[in-house]
């Protein structure tokens, strides 16, 4: 993992915004450099890199799944090292949740939606707080995964960002009109 000389090239690699509130800009950008270094220094079942080097936008690499699982003897069976995680952090972050979806392998199950979107309360506006870190999104993530059975697909098809972008605002409007369940206390 390079993330050292690219969290450092980060600084000066964002792009010049145009919100509003240049402090809410601010507290976005002190925010994930700080996750950043967070998570390069502690992490140890998953690491980050900077798409083109742009601080608002990772690929996250989750290396590390419970080895008992139907998604960890997949990735074993077709020689996969990871799940390959994309996440994009809004103007408003962290005071909205980021966009994250799976780009790679395609994972059937596992709360992953069309285009690899993810059905998971915390990533959506009433279930987001901004006390929650990157490291916490991605071992729920993880846990999501592994609870919902995920498995590799085999077929050829692929994940598109505007397939998940349509499969999140779907999932937002059902969810607003029908609420969230709670799954019994037996099924965690």
């Amino acid at each position: 993992m390079n993330i050292m000389s690219k969290s450092k090239k980060a600084k000066t690699a964002c792009p010049n915004s145009t919100t509003r509130n240049p402090m809410v800009n601010d507290v976005r950008e002190r925010r994930l450099m700080k996750e950043l270094q967070d998570i390069t220094n502690n992490a140890t079942t998953f690491t980050v890199d900077l798409v083109n080097d742009n601080l608002f936008e990772w690929h996250i690499k989750l290396h590390t799944v419970d080895k008992d699982s139907h998604l960890a003897e997949g990735m074993r069976a077709n020689n996969i090292s990871y799940i390959l995680l994309n996440m994009t952090f809004p103007e408003n972050f962290p005071f909205a949740p980021p966009f994250v979806r799976v780009v790679a392998p395609i994972v059937e199950g596992g709360y992953v939606l069309d285009g690899g979107a993810l059905c998971l309360e915390l990533l959506t506006p009433n279930g987001w707080t901004a006390a929650y870190t990157i490291e916490a999104i991605v071992t729920q993530v993880g846990s999501a995964l592994i609870k919902g059975n995920a498995k590799i697909a085999k077929d050829g098809r692929k994940f598109s960002l505007k397939a998940a972008q349509a499969s999140y605002k779907s999932l937002i409007k059902t969810h607003e009109k029908y609420g969230w369940v709670t799954p019994p206390k037996a099924e965690g």
